[in-house]
């Protein structure tokens, strides 16, 4: 089974969402990339469909998006 992909930017939002969604779903069944400091994801993220983060990707390709934190206008600075 493919894992999900949880992006986020580090902010307390993003790491509240981060934390929840390993409860939910399991650290084993989502790869954690904090976009801040994997900027080289960026670029991945967005073609995925990511428009904020915190977001998580499912294995299927559907973008959640989670209490919005900050834009990717405002990650990419």
């Amino acid at each position: 089974m493919a894992k999900s992909i949880f992006y986020h930017a580090g902010c307390p939002v993003c790491i509240s969402a981060e934390h929840d969604i390993v409860n939910l779903i399991g650290a084993d069944n989502v790869e954690l990339v904090h976009i801040g400091e994997y900027r080289n994801r960026i670029e991945e993220a967005e073609k995925a469909g990511v428009k904020s983060v915190p977001a998580l990707i499912t294995p299927n390709g559907n973008v959640l998006h989670i209490n919005f934190g900050a834009s990717m206008a405002e990650v990419k600075g």
